[in-house]
């Protein structure tokens, strides 16, 4: 269920938010949208206060010109929705609410598990994994993104 108004831009900076209930991890792409990069990480203090958490996200793109807004929508094997995936909705309101920029969701099954993979081919520690996973699994999700906006234009 997208907005009409949600399609991306096919040049510009993206962000991508990883949904979690401890913390969001943030990946942004570069201006011509070839490579995504692991951003950052931001505390997530109540998964339920979307608006705070539209806030930081939008606090963390200031500097960074972006164009367009990806959330990692957390699907179940089956492809159905559970109760993770009801608040990144309500999350990509919120955000599309607070930057007036396009916001799409974009299913992130697997993100994490990628994320995961490339950390270890890097040969990253127990330690460096658990700090960096949420934001390589945001920058694997705009990968994805990323992609399907290379057979737009």
């Amino acid at each position: 269920m997208r907005n009409a108004g949600d399609e991306l831009p096919v040049r510009g900076r993206l962000l991508a938010v990883d949904p979690g209930e401890v913390r969001l991890g943030l990946a942004l792409s570069d201006p011509e949208q070839i490579v995504a990069a692991p951003l950052g990480t931001l505390p997530v203090d109540d998964v339920d206060d979307h608006a705070a958490i539209a806030r930081a996200v939008a606090g963390a793109t200031e500097g960074h010109d972006v164009v367009g807004i990806v959330v990692g929508l957390p699907r179940r094997l089956d492809g159905s929705e559970g109760d993770a995936a009801r608040r990144s909705r309500r999350t990509a309101a919120a955000l599309r609410e607070a930057t007036g920029l396009p916001v799409r969701v974009w299913d992130e099954r697997f993100s994490t598990t990628e994320a995961e993979r490339v950390m270890l081919a890097q040969d990253a520690s127990r330690r460096e994994r658990r700090a960096s996973i949420d934001r390589v699994a945001a920058s694997v999700i705009l990968q994805g993104v990323l992609e399907a906006q290379r057979q737009r234009r």
